[in-house]
């Protein structure tokens, strides 16, 4: 059984998203059947990748929420993370454009590390304050999965992979897919959002026994991000 992830590195949701539907992967006996392939999707593809912002700033200037109304946001979504094991560190987090990070996910699948990867990407950009978007960050985060420093560079630096992060982003374009997180479930069911743990183990349960067509969004919920912001 396949389950297809569309997400960005710096959306919030996403991560919380992950660490929940991994917890509820843990708990199937059918786990080692399941086949996990991360997606690319960017929510602000304008940004500039030589410029960085910190989130207040990013929310201020390009959503134009008031500093309350994403002073507030950015409170619930710690407290939210928090229950999923994350300790959001906001204050740091740097915006930036997030096409690199993506090329360097697509590199790990060589590998077979892009749930690594992916972690790695999330816990850089959302804990550590790291800029996701600078090659040399992205170099030191590949070799720390073992892959090798040289190579992570030369993608880094080329045009190598562009197509696939493209052709992920226009995948889900075609789906109808607008925000993320966003699981396809055996190329059928859908969940979208960061969805409780529960939730996501009942829909890999109801998905391994049957499937439906078209693709039907089995939890049509908040807690998902899109090219005009993050909802609750």
């Amino acid at each position: 059984m396949k389950i297809e992830i569309w997400s960005d590195v710096m959306c919030p949701f996403c991560y919380i998203g992950k660490n929940n539907f991994e917890q509820a992967l843990e708990k199937l006996p059918f786990k080692d059947q399941i086949e996990v392939e991360w997606k690319s999707f960017q929510l602000d593809p304008t940004l500039d990748p030589s410029e960085t912002k910190n989130t207040l700033t990013y929310f201020k200037e390009k959503k134009g929420f008031p500093e309350a109304q994403a002073s507030q946001m950015i409170s619930q979504v710690k407290q939210m993370g928090k229950g999923a094991g994350i300790d959001f560190n906001f204050e740091t987090a740097l915006i930036t454009n997030t096409f690199p990070a993506h090329k360097l996910l697509h590199l790990s699948k060589k590998y077979n590390k892009s749930s690594e990867m992916e972690e790695a990407l999330f816990e850089a950009h959302f804990v550590e304050g790291k800029n996701v978007g600078d090659i040399e960050t992205l170099t030191a985060l590949a070799g720390k999965l073992g892959i090798d420093n040289a190579e992570a560079r030369l993608v880094l630096m080329s045009d190598e992979f562009d197509q696939d992060v493209n052709h992920d982003i226009s995948e889900a374009k075609s789906n109808g897919i607008s925000g993320v997180p966003f699981f396809v479930l055996n190329g059928k069911y859908a969940v979208s959002g960061a969805q409780p743990v529960e939730v996501f183990e009942n829909a890999l349960q109801q998905t391994y026994k049957e499937t439906v067509s078209p693709f039907k969004d089995l939890y049509n919920g908040e807690n998902s991000c899109d090219a005009d912001g993050c909802s609750i």
